[in-house]
């Protein structure tokens, strides 16, 4: 579909669709710089995340904490310290993990990074609760006060504690939102909008912590170690979420150049812009689209890439699924102006290990992979593509994915059918199967995109076969 496209200029047409007659005869994968090669390794972060932690118990320690362990209401004031302590650290790691930094995402990934603010985040919302309850509790136990009234005096009588109280509460309603429960019936939009709460609460909450946390009083060396994580994690934030994109923005001035029906609710749409030879993107990655329209400069959407960058466009296919995909981005004007942030994601070739290669999508979940068939490095017959569909009319690319695997040896297997139709049988992606389209599975590399239970049954398969981990590459985006 690429020899169609022209390419974008001051006096060039918008890019527009290929037919099935003019599709290419070959691939136009493009040479684009390796994600950086990071000295860290998970590991490393891992164990500096957890120093820290140990270093800010001894400093606790250090200012005489445990000189407070002498009775029952000294025992529950130093758990409350040591989970305020504590808390803080993991709502500032929670903001490092969502900064976006590409040194995060290319040596942990997006699942890994998903899956850590999920539960830090819940772990952070206990030690808080832990905090006010303990504080309280020790409080109320020294003074001889009832527990309402004691933690009345503490929100009014000390200083800053009210606001920490607003931001207790905002820092609640983020965990709440993010159990499955309540992310099943929010809509992407709600629950980001929710989460950006998170940033106020950190704020009323460092107010909290000057005026009262005990490691700001007399010590300067305190003082400057937690000023220095609080700037450090706002450097990340602002210069990777918001620093980076506007910069890519006025640098390349992306702009929407066509939007072509794929399959029905599934559009592609074409970004065009200035130098974009030089936008380091690889095929596998993802952007977050931001239209800068009055009702689409706030939010941004994942969309992986649906083709090859190179340097003339890039494409990204979309599925009618949410509010923003299911008919404003679908719908939107030619020429309208976006930001793109990233790129984002490992599902590349960066981290291959095997020269074969088997490409397992489901769905739109083929647009990713679909890249990737065009642009991995391999010999004929080294790359097998398995493409899963409910309905011939659900299959996206059929003619390019055709054209690309003529020009390059690969073999394509279409498995169009409900389960347990005579066309696909009862386990599709079962270990049998898997073997019917690559009797070599165990020695390949796979790659896997589509609707999580496609995903679920793909990796278990896989298990069952003894394909190694490391040979098994995915990412999902419904954490």
């Amino acid at each position: 579909m690429l020899d169609a496209i022209r390419p974008a200029g001051p006096a060039a047409a918008p890019p527009v669709a290929a037919s099935p007659a003019n599709a290419p005869a070959r691939p136009f994968p493009v040479p684009l710089p390796l994600p950086r090669r990071w000295p860290l390794r998970a590991g490393d972060i891992g164990a500096v995340t957890v120093g820290i932690g140990v270093l800010i118990v001894l400093m606790w320690v250090r200012h005489g904490g445990l000189a407070t362990l002498g009775s029952p209401a000294g025992i529950l004031t130093a758990g409350g310290q040591l989970t305020a302590l504590l808390g803080t650290y993991l709502a500032l790691l929670q903001l490092v993990l969502i900064s976006r930094s590409p040194f995060l995402d290319q040596v942990l990934g997006p699942d890994r990074l998903a899956w850590l603010h999920r539960w830090l985040g819940f772990a952070c919302a206990w030690l808080i609760v832990g905090h006010v309850g303990l504080t309280t509790a020790g409080y109320a136990l020294g003074s001889g006060r009832g527990l309402v009234e004691q933690g009345l005096d503490l929100l009014l009588a000390y200083p800053y504690v009210l606001l920490a109280g607003a931001g207790f509460v905002l820092f609640l309603l983020v965990a709440v939102s993010s159990l499955r429960a309540a992310r099943r019936r929010l809509s992407y939009e709600a629950w980001y909008g929710l989460h950006l709460y998170a940033y106020l609460g950190i704020a009323l909450a460092f107010a909290h912590q000057i005026a009262v946390g005990s490691d700001f009083r007399d010590d300067p060396v305190a003082v400057a170690f937690w000023v220095g994580l609080y700037v450090a994690t706002a450097a990340l934030v602002v210069v990777f979420r918001f620093g980076q994109p506007v910069a890519l923005a006025v640098r390349h001035r992306f702009r929407v150049a066509n939007v072509v029906e794929e399959a029905p609710g599934v559009v592609s749409i074409y970004v065009t812009g200035r130098d974009l030879d030089r936008l380091a993107a690889r095929a596998g990655q993802f952007f977050n689209l931001r239209l800068l329209t009055a009702d689409g400069w706030w939010r941004a959407h994942p969309f992986s890439l649906s083709a090859a960058p190179n340097g003339r466009f890039l494409r990204f296919t979309v599925k009618a699924l949410g509010d923003w995909s299911g008919g404003r981005l679908q719908r939107v004007p030619l020429g309208t102006r976006l930001v793109l942030e990233g790129p984002y994601g490992v599902l590349t070739g960066a981290r291959r290990t095997r020269s074969r290669v088997l490409l397992v999508a489901g769905g739109v979940g083929i647009s990713p992979l679909r890249a990737l068939l065009e642009a991995l490095p391999a010999r004929p017959g080294d790359i097998a593509l398995v493409y899963r569909a409910r309905r011939p009319e659900d299959v996206v690319f059929r003619d390019e994915l055709d054209a690309i695997a003529r020009a390059r040896g690969a073999t394509v297997h279409y498995v169009v059918g409900r389960r347990g139709s005579p066309e696909v049988g009862n386990d599709p992606l079962g270990p049998d199967a898997l073997l019917g389209y690559a009797p070599d599975v165990r020695e390949r590399d796979v790659y896997l995109c589509g609707p999580h239970s496609l995903m679920e049954a793909a990796e278990r398969s896989l298990r069952q076969l003894g394909v190694p981990r490391a040979q098994v590459h995915l990412e999902r985006f419904d954490h």
